[in-house]
């Protein structure tokens, strides 16, 4: 099992996959907290440094490239200085940026952590969640339609920031044909992943969008794997089977970002002649190695290799 799994990991460097959504830009503050402030009963951070990281679905994009695939990146910035920065990041880790369209109307989305002693003390979100205006959902369908003939798979990274839309969504199934589609979805848009390929809520997520997992099914005709959290991972398939499969993590440093690394992991595996269950299988062991990293990380193939022999 462990060499076959090993060899659809060698399989990932030649894939191309469209990454579409909601990108963000993740900038991290680190210092020291040794006082509170005298204006108010809070602490007083001690800047060291500043990181920024490519967050949202350009972690799906930013987790494709590190496992040595082709990502090509379709969203929405605004025209700011955070766009630059965001488009910069990208770039440095060989992602293609060419599907990303500045929209005037939006600012780029971004989350700003500060942290203390490796404690976050705080979030500050910059967003605004409107839908696309048609001119940029056209735009963004143009370049699906000039890229699809050299995409294995397609992924749908939705954060419910506005670059989903119902009709972009339907567009994408009409070009994609018969190619892989992965979801990582939000209840509000269950509508939107009928007849995909397979679509990747966590148990919370999943409870939201219906009663049980085999009624989501029937209703979305699409498999569903369920990310449980410490308690790893369920993969239900279209045809009945389930496969519960358990967490690999051995410490839990920092979630964010694992549902990123988990649907990039399946999509290159899919596209890589894997079934649904060594997917599910390869998926599991890049996120218990994911979650064992401070902040929106990735993992590599080597990574995952070391994990498959250490089982």
């Amino acid at each position: 099992m462990n060499t076959e799994l090993t060899n659809i990991l060698n399989n990932f460097k030649e894939k191309n996959i469209l990454v579409i959504g909601d990108i963000m830009l993740d900038k991290y503050i680190f210092g020291n907290v040794e006082r509170i402030s005298p204006e108010a009963p809070v602490q007083i951070v001690n800047v060291k440094k500043e990181k920024f990281i490519p967050g949202g679905a350009a972690n799906v994009a930013n987790n494709i490239a590190a496992l040595n695939a082709n990502a090509f990146m379709v969203g929405v910035t605004g025209n700011d200085n955070e766009a630059n920065i965001l488009l910069n990041e990208l770039k440095k880790r060989n992602i293609n940026t060419e599907g990303i369209i500045t929209d005037q109307n939006k600012p780029t989305t971004q989350k700003v952590r500060i942290l203390g002693q490796k404690q976050q003390l705080l979030r500050i979100d910059y967003e605004k969640k409107d839908y696309l205006n048609k001119e940029t959902e056209n735009k963004i369908i143009a370049f699906i339609k000039e890229k699809i003939e050299k995409i294995d798979a397609i992924i749908i990274s939705d954060y419910a920031k506005g670059v989903i839309t119902k009709n972009l969504i339907e567009n994408i199934k009409k070009i994609a044909g018969n190619k892989i589609i992965i979801v990582d979805p939000k209840p509000k848009h269950k509508d939107f992943y009928k007849n995909t390929t397979l679509i990747t809520p966590n148990l919370k997520e999943a409870r939201e969008m219906a009663d049980n997992e085999e009624n989501l099914i029937k209703e979305l005709n699409t498999s569903i794997l369920v990310t449980k959290g410490e308690k790893g991972m369920s993969l239900l398939e279209k045809d009945g089977n389930i496969t519960n499969i358990p967490t690999k993590a051995k410490e839990v440093y920092d979630v964010s970002g694992a549902g990123d690394t988990v649907v990039a992991t399946l999509t290159l595996a899919l596209s890589s002649n894997a079934t649904l269950k060594q997917a599910a299988i390869l998926a599991n062991h890049a996120a218990g190695i994911t979650v064992g990293k401070i902040g929106t990380s990735t993992v590599t193939t080597e990574e995952i290799k070391a994990s498959l022999k250490n089982e």
